[in-house]
């Protein structure tokens, strides 16, 4: 099955999308990456549906990627007599550690790392932002606090702590055990919450043990402040607009979107724009304009990927919304300005030879009748390198490790095809053909580039391009051994 576009859709699977009809309809309508949301769902039923995804991916052959997100650690206020109270502007409140029911003037903030952290002047955001207040003395132990935007607060809402670093792991002890239970099961992705600084990133990776990528969700102002340490030990990255427009001023992220999705692409990582981008069809089988007009920014910026959250999860329009982003993505691809747009932003610094292998490849297949630009690779390293290019052509990637190819489906313009172990440059380049005709890339006239590695199947050592014609008589005839 090829998909007729090069940005690659996440679908997060839930309520709405747990039977196999459901998820099997919207990899057909499109999606290419399933997300799976460790915030909501047992192991049994996260299992049930990996299991579900699995079954199609040997059924269609082709590689599909998965993507565990961990939920984080989540800080919470505790509970009130009376359920809720009411917080006018101007108000003075308290936070404490004291477990004692809250009232119109104080309740427990279960959390001793907040207070350690906190400084007069700092700002604590209650119920996703709709409350706010600015904090006027602290302790150990408390917080004395004006309301400056005043509202309901009720039981375990939600508290963002914008101003500081929070001494916080980003790892909670339910996501050390989601983490394993995940990796065991084979995700390719892992979704990392709440990063801060480049060590919550070594962490987990030091537990996943290289069993799946991770993943850094930038949501934090923390995150942006330290992104390029942070990207430099991610192995991709989730532009997360929700908390981020909750702790940061929300005219910021667009311009903090566009910052986080050039320097992943720069890094040759794939960079996933996600949080509300199709919202109102989780009720509506139709989206809004502007939420068209978002997914459409999000691919002209040269995003490897757009994500659906509870619009496929739990919405009811599941399909419908992965539809819609394909054809967004359809459209704005055939645009003539987005291949403007995305020439205008290719700005690479080549240091080595994989580099200037990948952009000779690009610009051959820019200046001649090339039908596909055909990548073999054991780590990915040099599809993503591809990628990073942007070519005008279909890149295929092939791979005989089957963890290499479901982790590049999140990858721009990547498409995956297993192949064997293969010795000889020859029989790469007979390969390269055979994929390139099996799924209608080019025809046996046709030719395209083949880029490898010798000696074969030892990462990182792409030195070879070859322009090759997808006759296998005349490969035969011409190649060397």
């Amino acid at each position: 099955m090829r998909r007729l576009r090069n940005v690659k859709i996440v679908a997060t699977l839930g309520p709405s999308s747990s039977d196999y009809e459901t998820i099997r309809a919207l990899f057909e309508a499109g999606a290419d990456v399933f997300r799976l949301n460790m915030s909501h769902g047992s192991h049994e039923e996260q299992a049930a549906r990996h299991a579900i995804i699995r079954r199609i991916e040997a059924e269609t052959g082709r590689p599909i990627a998965i993507l565990a997100d961990l939920q984080g650690p989540k800080l919470r206020v505790g509970t009130f007599a009376k359920g809720s109270e009411e917080l006018s502007e101007g108000a003075r409140f308290r936070f404490d550690l004291d477990p004692a029911e809250g009232d119109a003037t104080r309740v427990c903030l279960p959390h001793k790392e907040i207070f350690a952290a906190l400084e007069p002047g700092a700002s604590l955001l209650v119920n996703d932002g709709k409350i706010r207040l600015k904090v006027e003395d602290c302790g150990a132990d408390f917080a004395d606090c004006t309301v400056t935007i005043g509202g309901t607060i009720s039981n375990r809402k939600g508290v963002n702590v914008p101003d500081v670093v929070l001494p916080l792991a980003a790892l909670s002890d339910k996501d050390r055990a989601d983490l394993e239970f995940a990796c065991e099961l084979g995700v390719d992705w892992l979704a990392l919450s709440f990063v801060q600084r480049p060590e919550d990133v070594e962490e987990a990776r030091s537990l996943a043990k290289g069993r799946a990528a991770i993943l850094s969700k930038i949501e934090k102002p923390a995150a942006v402040k330290a992104y390029p340490a942070i990207l430099a030990v991610s192995d991709g990255i989730m532009v997360a607009r929700g908390d981020l427009g909750v702790e940061l001023p929300v005219h910021s992220v667009p311009p903090i979107q566009k910052q986080l999705v050039r320097g992943a692409r720069a890094a040759a990582k794939p960079v996933i724009v996600a949080t509300q981008m199709l919202e109102s069809m989780i009720e509506s089988p139709m989206p809004t304009r502007a939420e068209v007009s978002d997914v459409a920014t999000a691919i002209y910026e040269g995003a490897d990927a757009v994500m659906l959250s509870a619009e496929s999860a739990a919405g009811q329009y599941p399909v419908e919304a992965v539809t819609t982003m394909d054809n967004v993505a359809k459209s704005v691809e055939s645009d003539p300005t987005y291949r403007q747009v995305i020439e205008a932003s290719r700005r690479v610094e080549r240091t080595s030879i994989a580099d200037g292998i990948v952009a000779a490849a690009r610009e051959i297949a820019e200046a001649t009748d090339i039908h596909a630009i055909c990548c073999f690779s054991q780590s990915g390293r040099t599809a993503s390198l591809v990628a990073r290019e942007r070519p005008n052509v279909p890149i295929i990637a092939l791979s005989p490790v089957t963890e290499t190819l479901r982790r590049l489906c999140l990858t721009w313009g990547v498409h995956c095809v297993v192949t064997d172990e293969i010795e000889r440059f020859k029989m790469a380049v007979v390969s390269a053909a055979r994929a390139a005709r099996e799924f209608g890339f080019a025809t046996e006239t046709d030719q395209i580039v083949v880029t490898a590695g010798v000696p074969f199947n030892v990462k990182g050592t792409t030195n070879i391009l070859r322009v090759a014609p997808c006759d296998e008589r005349l490969i035969f005839r011409t190649d060397p051994e």
